[in-house]
């Protein structure tokens, strides 16, 4: 099984570009700063992040192009794809990426602290809500409701 669950925030804006031919798709490639553990015995220098290469394609791609920027803290699923090639000094390149199945936002726009078009709603609250956040019953319905 070949299954990757990712949570970081990116570190650019996607980068994203589409195929040739008649039904073009969006091919949207980012990286995302994922926080490491740090040990116990571990100098000041030693990385607390691993940066990790990710590409969506179709409407995954055209959502990360049209919601995703950098600093935005997202939730990845996907599979590990590695990859070689040679490039134009005759040097072999080994590549490995994350190829997205599903991406979300792993946090709301406020608590990003960002500004944008997109506001998330408020959850509707009770008209009799009180201070202690619990919704007043009336007395006298004990037998209406579904448990005692």
């Amino acid at each position: 099984m070949n299954k990757v669950i990712l949570m970081g925030r990116l570190t650019r804006d996607p980068e994203v570009r589409y195929s040739s031919g008649d039904s073009a798709m969006a091919i949207a490639r980012y990286s995302i700063a994922v926080d490491r553990r740090r040990r116990q015995n571990a100098g000041p220098d030693e990385p607390t992040a691993d940066f990790i290469n990710c590409v969506a394609f179709g409407r995954a791609g055209e959502f990360a192009e049209k919601y995703f920027r950098k600093g935005t803290k997202v939730l990845v699923t996907g599979r590990i794809q590695t990859g070689s090639y040679t490039n134009k000094d005759g040097v072999r390149v080994y590549t490995t990426d994350i190829v997205v199945e599903e991406q979300e936002f792993a946090e709301s726009k406020n608590a990003a602290g960002g500004s944008g078009d997109f506001v998330p709603s408020a959850p509707a609250q009770p008209s009799e809500a009180v201070s202690d956040g619990f919704m007043n019953i009336p007395d006298g319905i004990d037998e209406e409701l579904p448990f005692n």
